[in-house]
């Protein structure tokens, strides 16, 4: 009977598309940067953004091209036979009355159209289809930004998970040679041999109990940042995925100077790009709106067809039969739609957000060298700190060592052991912790400076 289920379940999970043999995916960082870049639904919401741009330039094409109009309608209109004089007389000065009231009804069919073709708009459409072309431009650059916190989010959740498992290693090790040392106390007291108290073993299950506290939180980090990584780069909370560090290593510090960075950042940050292509479509859009005091110009055809059945036609030119008529002309004329206050206050609200711009764009000037400059910063103090945690981290070893040797050779006190675990679990936490805040201080120059995206192409 088990076997029986065991094998339905097994052709279900077949039949479901679930592969029992997947095999873990392992990435490096630049490798797991292409795929969130590919997988990141954020990037692709936002290229449907540029679609719609696209879009809208189309329109503002479309509105330069031939318009087509058109009215039809079947209706009823009154029956009337024979001319418009009384007793069917071809002249006279009596009108027949006949008509009214209304004893007999006729079908009424009738069309209108138009077919029109703008000639000259005083530039209302090439200002619009200018303005929609930059915010395509404005869109793209915003796809960019995307593009860039998602490569920088992948690299943040990569770093952060190898320094928590990185963590979580060194303090395991440390633990089992605490819990080595309270087990030789716990032994010394019950054989009630050595230079050993209570108070030994007491500061040794303290200096546990933190490293426990430790180990769960660094357990934590480790899982969260693999779960990012894992919906980062498209494999899925349940998917297989594995880092190819072996260990959490500083990477190279990128070389050249803060104005290098600056000119660098000057040259690729999508903002400057967006900016530039936002204020160039808003003094279009300033433009158009000016346009609108102005009529159009055109040139077109248009017609009506008008039958009715169960009247009589009016073979006179003179006189105008609304149920039985035809005719078509072209035309060129002029369209005037103007609404002096509003134009108005759309010229304002269009020059307000022009304004705008430029101040956002003078800021940008100013704000985005300084961030530039505070990233390097940063990026030189933890690289400096690397180094000297790594020294500290080796002579807290060394320490930790050496207070362990003691203690098992009766030298040495549990409480000093104890200080000495905590300083080298503490001091290494730190370096790798460091070390993670250096690998993301190169990240956020690349960031600040819009180049995150090479190394992933």
């Amino acid at each position: 009977m088990k076997l029986r289920i065991s094998g339905i379940l097994i052709v279900c999970a077949l039949s479901s598309g679930w592969s029992l043999s997947a095999q873990a995916v392992t990435v490096n960082v630049n490798e797991a940067v292409a795929m969130s870049l590919k997988a990141d639904p954020r990037i692709k919401e936002q290229q449907q953004v540029v679609e719609e741009a696209r879009g809208l330039l189309d329109e503002a094409k479309g509105h330069g091209g031939v318009m087509f109009s058109g009215n039809s309608f079947l209706g009823i209109a009154p029956a009337v036979s024979g001319g418009i004089y009384s007793g069917g007389a071809q002249s006279g000065t009596t009108l027949r009355s006949d008509e009214y009231p209304v004893k007999r009804y006729s079908d009424w069919e009738y069309l209108e159209f138009s077919i029109i073709k703008p000639l000259y708009t005083f530039g209302k459409l090439h200002h619009y289809t200018a303005a929609a072309r930059n915010n395509i431009l404005v869109k793209k650059a915003q796809v960019q930004g995307v593009r860039l916190h998602t490569a920088f989010d992948t690299r943040r959740a990569y770093y952060g998970y190898l320094t928590a498992r990185d963590t979580t290693l060194l303090l395991e090790d440390i633990l089992q040679k605490v819990n080595s040392a309270i087990a030789t106390v716990k032994d010394s007291l019950k054989k009630q041999s050595g230079d050993v108290t209570q108070s030994d073993l007491y500061a040794l299950q303290a200096g546990r109990g933190e490293l426990l506290k430790y180990i769960s939180q660094a357990k934590a980090i480790k899982k969260i940042s693999l779960d990012g990584l894992k919906v980062l780069t498209g494999v899925g909370l349940e998917g297989q995925l594995k880092v190819a560090d072996d260990s959490l290593e500083p990477v190279a510090f990128p070389k050249g100077t803060a104005q290098d960075y600056i000119n660098t950042a000057i040259a690729n940050r999508p903002e400057f790009a967006e900016l530039k292509a936002g204020l160039e479509a808003q003094r279009q859009l300033v433009a158009a709106k000016h346009a609108g005091n102005y009529p159009n110009v055109y040139a077109g055809l248009v017609g009506t067809l008008s039958h009715a059945s169960r009247r009589s036609r009016l073979n006179n030119p003179y006189i105008y039969d609304p149920f039985n008529s035809a005719g078509v002309t072209p035309v060129i004329g002029i369209e005037w739609d103007m609404q002096p206050g509003v134009v108005s206050g759309q010229v304002r609200r269009a020059q307000a957000q022009l304004n705008a711009l430029n101040d956002e764009n003078r800021f940008a000037e100013m704000g985005i060298p300084f961030q530039v400059s505070e990233a390097v910063a940063h990026m030189d103090a933890d690289y400096r700190s690397v180094e000297d945690l790594r020294q500290a981290a080796e002579s807290a070893r060394r320490w930790m060592v050496s207070s362990f040797a003691d203690f098992s050779a009766g030298l040495g006190k549990a409480d000093k052991l104890a200080d000495a675990v905590k300083t080298y679990a503490l001091t290494s936490a730190d370096y790798l912790k460091t070390v993670n805040d250096y690998n993301m201080d190169v990240a956020n120059l690349d960031l600040m400076t819009g180049t995150g995206l090479s190394a992933a192409n």
